[in-house]
């Protein structure tokens, strides 16, 4: 039994730090670096972990784990509805698309698709984007209701860049203009590398349970780019919405609830 619950402490630690080595595995987990060692060998053996490209002595997780999660919590089926449609939107403009799902004060990265181009922003499956710097995150803001947005806003706003937006009421203002509008945006909030535009994906309840965003690398993202991707990135979303049994008038965009 000891055995089974290092393996999940160990797989644990290396979701939250990956890459991470046995010797930082052992000494965060308190464990001896022989039992850390096992378990991330078991680990490996049943195919939750592999060593991180280029690192042999460090892992990260795989799929496999994010599959389990999918399954436990419904995602599958919002990938399956909506990946021909993102798959239609990359061919469209050739840039990244990406698919991301609320969990908590962030939201995580579960689908990528991208761009052939050689320069592009890579983010890998599992990544959490906070709620409020990200343009996947504040679409799922924007569409949430008055009491889950003071939520959010009543933690506080974490800086991570120059652009990060900190003060509440410009945040507000934000947020209403992403409503008007139909799409967020992202011009270097979360990291000064990449820029994106997204709209929310909303369910049979009028809830938002996912967003839809393009991706690139910040010097690439024009004026013109963010608006002519936020309309298709838009109908996209809407269209995803739609199939999931959304069919409220005003799309992926409309107003939140209790604003």
């Amino acid at each position: 039994m000891q055995s089974v619950l290092n393996a999940l402490r160990v797989l644990e630690e290396v979701a939250a730090r990956q890459p991470i080595g046995v010797a930082d595995l052992a000494r965060s987990l308190e464990l001896p670096k022989s039992s850390a060692q096992r378990a991330l060998r078991t680990l490996h053996e049943a195919g939750w972990i592999r060593p991180a490209a280029g690192e042999v002595t460090r892992w990260v997780v795989t799929t496999k784990a994010l599959q389990v999660g999918r399954r436990a919590t419904g995602e599958l089926s919002l990938r399956d509805v909506a990946l021909p449609l993102m798959e239609e939107l990359r061919r469209r403009i050739d840039e990244t698309v990406h698919l991301a799902v609320p969990d908590g004060d962030r939201v995580v990265l579960i689908e990528r698709l991208e761009t052939s181009k050689p320069v592009r922003i890579i983010l890998a499956l599992g990544t959490q984007l906070p709620i409020h710097a990200s343009a996947n995150g504040k679409a799922v803001l924007a569409a949430s209701s008055a009491e889950v947005i003071d939520r959010h806003l009543d933690a506080g706003l974490e800086g991570f860049t120059d652009s990060t937006i900190t003060d509440r009421a410009r945040l507000l203002a934000e947020l209403e203009r992403i409503r008007e509008r139909g799409y967020a945006t992202n011009g270097g909030e979360w990291r000064d590398d990449v820029s994106a535009v997204a709209a929310a994906v909303r369910d049979e309840s009028w809830a938002p349970v996912a967003s839809i965003s393009v991706n690139m690398p910040t010097s690439r993202m024009t004026q013109e780019a963010s608006v002519a991707y936020g309309a298709l990135v838009s109908e996209t979303a809407q269209q995803v919405s739609a199939a999931l049994g959304h069919t409220r008038p005003g799309g992926a965009g409309g107003p939140a609830v209790g604003r």
